[in-house]
């Protein structure tokens, strides 16, 4: 670096006036004091002093930038410029006339006089080195106080940076041990909360066992209670047992179905529990109920009688009633169609071609022709018509042959009993038809065993999903299901009330 070496310098150059001054003081004293008498060496005195006062206290531009330094940089030694000089207008005294000492003298001072001009004019170029050397090293040390500016801005923000930061750490430590705090105080609340509800837990838990153990022990009397009841009723719940066995049993007949090989023997036709029971006007699904029975008894036993026992039945479906002819015709074991009460159309039918069949004297067997309703064009009706002729030759034809006529005498005599051609007749006389083959005066139901209920028995018409209407007139009637593709109903329906 340069500082050092203009340190030096400055040093340098401090000592140099003084040394000067010390020179022009030493050759004061070396130069021999002029003679008292002479009058020239006051002159001296003034250029002496003059020379003391420009060496002992500079003045000029050194000095003032020393001083505005303020003392910042090291303790140069201050110029204020060269000594003033002789002025030019000073002229070395004029000779003086004299001795030989005055002649020395006045050489003596001539060459001081220009030894003073020479270490003047030395004195003033040093004084000149040492201001440019001040103002290199006053600009010197501008220039490193503007470097270190930045850098001390730099310092001095991190340091205020750092300050802020400690500050923020120091409240966030605060704020962190404030919810610490908080946070233990929360803790050793739910601790008590805890302790409050597990020490209040474990008195309900408490009270709960008293109250366990008491119904416990209430729960043993009541059984010694119980058990002791139970002891004292066995007997007499042993006697409503065997009352109510002896009910039971009187409620039933306690004897088997007669399974009669020959069931109707002088009037008397005995039915076993092999019955199929046709009530109601045959709809979609008589048949199927019908048929079933008839294989499921088929395969219990192939010997004994089946019987489908007619209350009332006023006809149906051909299909439907096509079907239990053709299940009748080829039972193994005999099946035997009982009529009771009324059976009409293909009801009729059905009693008329059973291989054994078996009536009241009094009940009704009606046979008619098929009454059908048909709906289209004249052309559809006629081919409607068609197929109601060829349902009635293939059902009603076999029953003319039984009878020992044709089916257009039957239909011929139909009309000669009843301008309707509805022919009825009771059993003793459908017998002499040969619409049933015997006439019965007595029907004994074995398979009856359980003594029947005091309620009324469901209609077999309700098991598939028929029921009685009543219209706007107040007549009373029943809706029959619709028919499937190529069947018709062949039923007795004079009152219309079936519709």
């Amino acid at each position: 670096m340069k500082i050092p070496r203009i340190l030096l310098a400055a040093a340098l150059l401090a000592c140099a006036p003084s040394a000067f001054a010390q020179g022009e003081a030493a050759s004061a004293e070396v130069s021999v004091e002029p003679p008292e008498p002479l009058e020239a060496a006051p002159a001296l005195a003034p250029l002496s002093a003059a020379v003391a006062t420009s060496a002992s206290s500079p003045s000029g531009p050194g000095a003032a930038s020393n001083k505005s330094s303020g003392g910042a940089g090291p303790n140069l030694p201050s110029f204020s410029g060269p000594s003033t000089p002789l002025s030019p207008g000073m002229t070395p005294p004029p000779p003086m006339c004299g001795g030989p000492e005055k002649q020395a003298l006045d050489k003596i001072t001539t060459e001081n006089m220009i030894e003073a001009q020479k270490g003047q004019q030395k004195l003033s170029e040093v004084n000149e080195a040492r201001d440019a050397a001040a103002a290199h090293y006053n600009a010197l040390f501008e220039q490193q106080k503007l470097e270190l500016a930045p850098l001390e801005f730099e310092l001095r923000k991190l340091q205020l940076q750092a300050s802020i930061d400690d500050a923020k750490d120091k409240a966030d430590l605060e704020a962190k041990n404030d919810r610490l705090e908080r946070l233990k105080l929360d803790n050793d609340i739910a601790r008590a909360a805890v302790d409050a509800a597990q020490v209040k837990a474990d008195a309900e838990k408490l009270q709960m066992d008293v109250a366990m153990r008491k119904l416990d022990f209430e729960s043993r009397k009541l059984k010694i209670a119980a058990e002791v009841a139970d002891s004292k009723t066995v007997a007499l719940k042993a006697d409503l047992d065997l009352r109510a066995k002896k009910e039971e049993w009187k409620s039933q007949a306690n004897r088997d179905p007669d399974y009669e090989a020959q069931p109707f023997k002088d009037g008397v036709l005995t039915i076993s529990d092999r019955r199929i029971a046709l009530d109601g006007p045959i709809v979609t699904g008589v048949a199927d109920y019908v048929t079933d029975r008839i294989h499921y008894f088929n395969n219990k036993s192939s010997t004994e009688p089946i019987f489908i026992v007619i209350d009332r039945c006023p006809g149906g479906s051909v299909m439907e009633g096509y079907r239990i002819v053709k299940a009748i015709q080829a039972s193994r074991a005999p099946v035997s169609v009982v009529v009771k009460s009324y059976a009409a159309s293909m009801a009729a039918v059905i009693a008329t071609l059973a291989p054994h069949s078996y009536a009241y004297p009094n009940a009704i067997i009606l046979h008619h022709q098929i009454m059908s309703f048909s709906f289209g064009n004249l052309t559809e009706q006629k081919e409607q018509l068609a197929d109601l002729k060829k349902w009635y030759r293939r059902l009603s034809a076999p029953v003319a042959a039984k009878m020992g006529i044709s089916l257009d005498q039957f239909t011929k005599e139909m009309y000669q009993h009843n301008s309707d051609g509805n022919w009825e007749e009771f059993g003793d006389k459908a017998v002499k038809l040969k619409w049933v083959d015997h006439v019965v005066r007595e029907i004994r139901e074995t398979g009856i065993v359980k003594q029947p209920g005091d309620a009324a028995p469901t209609p077999m018409s309700a098991m598939f999903g028929l029921k009685e209407e009543v219209d706007h007139d107040g007549k009373r009637f029943m809706r029959l299901p619709r028919l499937q593709p190529y069947d018709a109903y062949w039923i007795d329906n004079q009152d219309g009330y079936y519709r």
